[in-house]
């Protein structure tokens, strides 16, 4: 369905980022990587994706906290592999802590990761998709974009921002073949969400099984994690025809979290 189309996803060396970019892959996209880690397992990864589903790949290794390495990124995916048809805002950071102990700092990095750079992508990308007049960009925003945790103050404001965003350029777009749509998932068992329930596990001095059924309690009705296979999935339905006339939406996947 997507062969010959070239995708950008942020943030994809793990975690949802990948079981995106994996999902667009096995539509025939070629992939553009992003994401901090090993350069040989980046390096394995890009191959075993060009392998497995006979597509091109590449890699860029862009600090999503700085607008020009964002804008070089989009240069050199256009440069390398011909264009940026579909763009995956999914990088992402997080900290919990109450907003009067909240560190300055942190929020500045996740306003800038979480939000900011969804919008330096978006317009790096955009003038090259209105003159093919055709694109995809879905912003991985959360369940926190449109319900609030307590704890989260950055997090919550960032990625309700993600949304507003999704709208705005979704309604800038409107007459053209870009559409521009947010997905929402709830808990994912990603390393950051891993991370929580260790967390979680070592304050309540509890196992990890426990933290995670704790986890999933207060929050997720469902009582099971969404898979980032799922949300690969919603991904590539949002590039296809059948989506064209889906602009602006926010798509929660979130075990009816939302709901409540």
């Amino acid at each position: 369905m997507l062969k010959g189309r070239i995708a950008l996803v942020t943030g994809s060396t793990s975690g949802i980022g990948l079981g995106i970019a994996r999902a667009l892959a096995a539509s025939g996209a070629n992939i553009a990587f992003n994401g901090f880690g090993d350069a040989g397992a980046i390096e394995a990864l890009q191959q075993d994706v060009a392998k497995t589903f006979d597509v091109s790949t590449t890699y860029h290794g862009a600090d999503m906290s700085k607008p020009d390495q964002i804008r070089d990124m989009v240069r050199q995916v256009q440069a390398t592999l011909g264009s940026v048809d579909i763009l995956v805002n999914n990088a992402g950071i997080q900290f919990v802590a109450s907003v009067d102990e909240f560190p300055e700092e942190r929020w500045d990095a996740i306003i800038a990761i979480n939000l900011s750079a969804n919008f330096h992508a978006i317009k790096a990308a955009l003038p090259g998709m209105k003159k093919a007049n055709w694109g995809r960009i879905i912003n991985i925003a959360s369940v926190h974009g449109l319900v609030a945790s307590a704890q989260k103050s950055a997090y919550v404001a960032a990625k309700h921002g993600v949304i507003g965003l999704t709208k705005a350029v979704a309604l800038e777009t409107a007459t053209t073949g870009i559409t521009c749509n947010a997905i929402c998932p709830g808990w994912v068992l990603t390393p950051l969400v891993q991370k929580q329930i260790d967390d979680r596990a070592a304050a309540q001095k509890v196992s990890g099984d426990d933290a995670k059924k704790s986890l999933l309690g207060e929050k997720q009705p469902s009582q099971d994690f969404v898979t980032t296979e799922q949300l690969g999935q919603l991904a590539v339905f949002l590039c296809s025809s059948a989506a064209s006339q889906i602009r602006g939406a926010a798509y929660n996947v979130d075990g009816g979290w939302a709901a409540q």
